[in-house]
């Protein structure tokens, strides 16, 4: 009766809502370049990509909140990832994701003006709130943060929720 525990634990485990495991694996291939990319250990840190009506989030926290290397990392490449994004750049995620086509940069490079980009430092790492009344930049957002959802494995949700 040694396995009731177990099979308890991992019971409570998988009652955990989606994102909120305590540990969130990526492809291997993603965390190498997305090391490389973005500056801080992939394995160390965690992604949020949340939708809302108005838009979505990049949400990213170091696992362990006295980790200041990383945390610093994080918050040194958001406030710039902020930046490129409203210029049109999506060069970052297509070279973490090895694509081409990252699916919605297309339309969100095109109609760059109507998306505003906002970091946010959070208490464990930072945030870019994507926000747009503009409903074709909407949907290029939301097929953007659905794809890196995916592609980072997050298990966040891919509906919209209210912000």
């Amino acid at each position: 009766m040694r396995f009731i525990p177990v099979v308890f634990v991992s019971g409570l485990l998988s009652m955990l809502p989606l994102g909120l495991s305590a540990v969130q694996t990526h492809h291997p291939s993603v965390d190498q370049r997305g090391a490389a990319v973005m500056g801080f250990d992939q394995g160390l840190t965690t992604h949020h990509f949340l939708l809302f009506p108005d838009g979505g989030a990049i949400d990213v926290s170091v696992r362990n909140p006295s980790d200041m290397k990383n945390l610093d990392a994080i918050r040194s490449h958001l406030p710039h990832i902020a930046i490129m994004f409203g210029d049109g750049n999506f060069e970052a995620p297509m070279l973490v994701h090895d694509s081409k086509n990252v699916p919605g940069t297309a339309v969100m490079t095109e109609r760059k003006a109507t998306i505003r980009y906002d970091y946010l430092e959070t208490r464990t790492g930072g945030r870019v709130n994507i926000v747009t009344t503009d409903e074709e930049s909407i949907a290029a957002v939301h097929a953007f943060l659905r794809f890196q959802i995916a592609d980072h494995e997050t298990g966040d949700s891919t509906t919209v929720r209210t912000r």
